[in-house]
């Protein structure tokens, strides 16, 4: 096994800006004649400035392929800030948009394709899980975090997968990620959920008019429907599976995977010296997950399998877990939970201290388990039974510090309406029908308490399989 990795002289060199803020002395006059001083640090000395044109010209250029236009992005994010807009919900309504989808879904896909299986990144960084369709709460990130546009955003965006399904605006979310992504490729990295699999987003029989493919038929018809979900889908098949934040913090949408039995293997013919990242760099860079890809190595579609699907262990379970510290987990199928000692195993063997993934619902948007080593992070507040008062969150990590982000339950933006509101009130029928076809009108079953499939903990078992 590899050790820790060290500290790069790159890493070193991004604390530059932080380490030439100018400090600030304030003293203030006590009652008994003494003093206190306090040190602040709220000016930027002219070395910050050096330092920031120093990085600056140290920054590589982006790389724009051939013939790649920034139009049609600059376009879908526009349409995304105002889709109540007339002229924008018949767009999202059109064969025109299934194109636009197509398109941003090949120009993000060749990136991802290019991109290591485990990506290495830097603070700062807001990380964010499910978003699963939900047009409303990803607004509220929009406004509060990347209000000014991605460009002038500080930090970077990284998204941990289930950007369809079970939300009724599963396109307009597609849409708008791969947009940011073909606009700021170094800016907005994107990882695989279980739901960016075939016999997920396509099981219309237990998703409905909730499933990724449902929703792509309905909106552009039998014949095209199909075609816009396979070449998103296309497109997730080349998603990374894996990021590591300052070389310290692993995050993926399930949990770390088991490590391959001991032994030479096909692909790597001393892969029990290489450290579990490692052996996911590997992973090719398409690949089907489920269904199966038999043309992957066994043991790495294994790998790749349980980055998207395992959870931790409750405690209840941790007794029954094997010496690795695995287990059977809750949702059955074949999927696997972790325990203590499997958490334990995994950042000794990486040299990493926390580990942050989605793919659990909670009410509160974030929580933290297994000996505060485990952050779950959840970005969506509806369609999983938390409650009317469910919040969504994300986390920012800025070097040493992890600051928990929460939509308040009061938060109410302008896009998404129930059919009885207020706020609806002298719009014509057919506009309120144009806008409840992509997801901007929801009747009042819609909601959260009246959803009839089953939670995430046991929905997805039957089309799982064997790991």
């Amino acid at each position: 096994m590899t050790g820790r990795p060290k500290r790069t002289a790159e890493k070193r060199r991004r604390h530059l800006l932080r380490d030439s803020i100018m400090h600030t002395v304030e003293e203030d006059a006590e009652g008994d004649g003494g003093s206190q001083v306090r040190i602040k640090r709220n000016k930027i000395s002219r070395q910050a400035s050096i330092g920031t044109a120093t990085v600056l010209k140290q920054m590589p250029a982006t790389p724009r392929p051939a013939g790649f236009s920034l139009e049609l992005p600059t376009r879908v994010v526009a349409v995304f800030r105002e889709p109540n807009r007339v002229e924008h919900t018949e767009y999202l309504g059109s064969s025109q948009f299934a194109d636009d989808i197509l398109n941003l879904a090949r120009q993000a896909g060749r990136r991802f394709e290019r991109e290591p299986r485990v990506l290495q990144l830097e603070s700062p960084a807001y990380v964010f899980g499910d978003t699963h369709g939900n047009l409303e709460d990803l607004h509220f990130f929009s406004d509060h975090i990347w209000k000014l546009g991605i460009s002038l955003t500080a930090g970077q965006l990284v998204f941990l997968g289930d950007y369809v399904d079970r939300g009724q605006s599963s396109l307009e979310v597609v849409a708008y990620l791969l947009a940011l992504k073909c606009l700021e490729p170094q800016k907005v990295w994107m990882l695989r959920g279980n739901h960016e699999t075939r016999d997920v987003n396509g099981w219309e029989e237990h998703y409905g008019d909730r499933s990724f493919l449902w929703q792509c038929k309905h909106r552009f018809g039998d014949e095209l429907g199909p075609v816009v979900w396979e070449g998103v889908n296309a497109c997730f098949d080349r998603l990374p599976l894996c990021a590591v934040i300052d070389e310290e913090i692993v995050c993926l949408h399930g949990g770390m995977p088991r490590r391959p039995p001991p032994g030479p293997r096909p692909f790597c013919a001393d892969a029990d010296s290489k450290t579990r990242l490692e052996l996911l760099n590997m992973v090719p860079s398409v690949i089907t997950i489920n269904p199966p890809d038999n043309s992957i190595d066994a043991d790495l579609q294994q790998m790749a399998s349980e980055c998207l699907w395992s959870d931790p262990a409750v405690e209840e379970q941790e007794p029954d877990l094997n010496e690795e510290g695995y287990g059977e987990s809750l949702r059955g199928g074949g999927t696997v939970c972790f325990g203590h000692a499997a958490i334990k195993g995994f950042l000794e063997e990486t040299g990493c201290a926390f580990i942050v993934r989605a793919h659990e619902a909670h009410a509160h948007g974030v929580s933290l388990s297994k000996g505060a080593k485990v952050f779950t992070v959840f970005s969506t507040s509806k369609d999983h039974h938390q409650g009317r008062q469910a919040s969504c969150g994300c986390i920012l990590i800025d070097v040493e510090k992890i600051q928990v982000i929460n939509k308040s339950p009061s938060y109410r933006n302008h896009f998404v309406h129930k059919r009885n509101s207020m706020s609806l009130i002298g719009i014509p029928q057919d506009e309120i029908s144009k806008r409840k076809l992509v997801g901007l009108v929801v009747d009042d079953d819609d909601d959260d308490d009246g959803v009839e499939y089953l939670d995430d903990s046991e929905d997805d078992e039957d089309i799982f399989g064997a790991a």
